[in-house]
């Protein structure tokens, strides 16, 4: 048990340390991972399966009886990200048309599971977080293939149902059946929920692994185009993620909650992205993907830290 708690610290405190490791050596031998190149998908259903697992239906419920912070959060994520995501695509890419696609997709997914991990650290409502996201991946299977046709599809021709499907696949399925198997067997299932954050965190590096791997040629082959994705990645990250929050408060939201949707607007599923374009519009695509996931959870991770070490909630702006 302690074993198991100190390994999932070391994770979760160094995530993006292990993220931008694991990248490394999957670029630089990418034939090592060539056994896992099919477990994308996998890796990806699993997490979302646990994340049905490690729903608290009370605090959900909670959260469900006052929707107005939840919805607000949802409603800035599939404004600002989108917004910000399409901007960044024709501003820098609209002569790169498998690269603006794979911008274009890694803001129109759902918001990433980091961002429930790093709204924690953060001391942000953790029960919002979840339910925002839970929302997302809800809304999700007909938004993203929706705005991608709208958006992408001048760059692209884009096919709306084998997208839809393959999201339902991975994202829409996975958590249901998470939701199913807590509802018939809780107590069971309160014995694993302590392990589902560690275990999610595997996955993900799972993910990781294949993704890059996968993407090595088409990375090695773009490396003179990276920096500029790396720079409009960046911005595709902090522009919503500060928007986000500053909106929110400006509304008058809690700190707390606040920080909740800074995180759900700034952090979206680009594991899920990079899979998407892998499997729909080739690999070239999955590189702004790839490099959204190094950037969302670096900065995410500095974000939390700087909040959980520079700034102390008041109890008095805690709203209900």
């Amino acid at each position: 048990m302690k074993t198991i708690q100190i390994i999932s610290k070391i994770i979760s405190k160094y995530l993006p340390i292990w993220i931008v490791l694991l990248s490394i050596i999957a670029y630089a031998t990418p034939d090592a991972f060539v056994s896992i190149r099919q477990l994308t998908g996998f890796g990806l259903g699993t997490i979302f399966f646990l994340m049905g697992l490690s729903l608290s239906s009370e605090k959900l419920l909670e959260v469900i009886k006052n929707p107005k912070y939840a919805l607000l959060g949802v409603f800035l994520k599939w404004t600002i990200m989108v917004g910000v995501s399409i901007g960044i695509a024709y501003l820098f890419f609209s002569n790169q048309a498998e690269i603006a696609t794979g911008i274009i997709l890694s803001g129109t997914v759902p918001s990433g599971t980091s961002a429930n991990i790093y709204t924690f650290i953060a001391g942000g409502e953790v029960a919002l977080s979840i339910t925002m996201a839970t929302l997302d991946t809800f809304i999700s299977p007909v938004l993203t293939p929706v705005l991608l046709q709208v958006f992408a599809g001048r760059f692209i021709p884009i096919e709306f149902w084998p997208l839809f499907l393959n999201i339902i696949y991975i994202v829409f399925l996975p958590l249901l059946a998470g939701l199913f198997v807590q509802w018939m067997w809780q107590r069971q299932v309160e014995t694993v929920k302590p392990y589902t954050p560690v275990l999610s965190q595997l996955a993900l590096f799972i993910v990781i692994l294949s993704v890059i791997s996968n993407a090595q040629q088409a990375l090695s082959e773009n490396l003179s185009v990276l920096p500029l994705v790396f720079v409009a990645v960046t911005l595709q990250v902090c522009i919503p993620m500060m928007s986000g929050y500053f909106i929110a408060r400006w509304m008058g939201v809690a700190e707390r909650n606040a920080r909740a949707i800074l995180f759900h607007t700034g952090i979206c599923n680009s594991a899920l992205a990079a899979t998407l374009a892998m499997e729909h519009f080739g690999s070239l695509a999955a590189v702004p993907a790839v490099a959204n996931m190094v950037m969302n959870l670096t900065i995410g991770a500095l974000m939390a830290s700087l909040f959980e070490n520079k700034f102390r909630i008041e109890e008095e702006d805690v709203q209900p």
